[in-house]
């Protein structure tokens, strides 16, 4: 595992990269683009991108964050960090960071290891932008855990033409259920959508050992991950 950098129009940031350890010689895997929480490039985010390699995937997490504070990593543990994480988030540059997120995926399809096919998928902050990945990007395909703020951009819908995976916590303190209802009405409709509502689980279910974390239901989340990456990547 370790740390690349990756070139934008306006500069250069660095990611985190975790490639198989048993790839054959001569052989490449399918990539994933894991898009980050409010909290940066973490231990969880790190984590996360280890258990994906492991998977069989060259997994990369960017840091989108960099224009604000290069390299930060928060945990969910005191008060500041949240504090933190929210500043970055309310002076995140949403259109510059879906930019670099497709700067990302075109720097994962390039490493040897890649195959050059490759998906995204996000969590919190990253689950909206990984919806955005499937609206602006080429992504192959596409997955949002728990995306918060979705609702306001229905107007790109139309644009997903690869698949998108979605689940949502039913009980989201940052996403009431009348919003919920509106993602699943304007969706609903795109056959290449799949969404899953978790019941009784709260924003932010599947981070480990997070505030919110629901074992059951991340474990349920997790493998229709892997079965749709599986699918539309393998």
């Amino acid at each position: 595992m370790a740390e690349t950098m990756i070139a934008c129009p306006d500069g250069s940031f660095g990611a985190y990269l975790a490639t198989p350890k048993a790839l054959a010689p001569g052989k490449a895997a399918p990539g994933i683009l894991v898009i980050q929480e409010i909290f940066g490039v973490n231990k969880v985010m790190r984590d996360l991108c280890d258990g994906y390699a492991a998977q069989g995937y060259v997994a990369l997490c960017p840091d989108i964050f960099w224009r604000q504070e290069p390299g930060i990593q928060l945990t969910d543990k005191t008060e500041a960090e949240w504090k933190r994480g929210f500043e970055l988030y309310q002076g995140f540059n949403e259109a510059k960071g879906v930019q670099d997120l497709i700067s990302s995926l075109d720097h994962l399809r390039k490493q040897p290891a890649c195959s050059g096919k490759a998906g995204s998928v996000g969590y919190c902050l990253g689950g909206k932008l990984a919806y955005l990945m499937a609206t602006r990007s080429n992504a192959d395909c596409n997955v949002s855990y728990y995306g918060g703020g979705i609702e306001n951009l229905l107007n790109e819908a139309s644009a997903i033409t690869k698949p998108l995976l979605m689940h949502i916590a039913a009980e989201d303190k940052y996403q009431p259920k009348d919003e919920q209802e509106k993602i699943k009405a304007a969706l609903g409709r795109n056959s290449g959508v799949t969404i899953h509502v978790y019941a009784g689980c709260d924003h932010a279910f599947a981070r480990v050992g997070g505030q919110a974390w629901n074992a059951a239901a991340a474990k349920q989340a997790n493998d229709r991950t892997a079965q749709f990456f599986k699918k539309h990547l393998a």
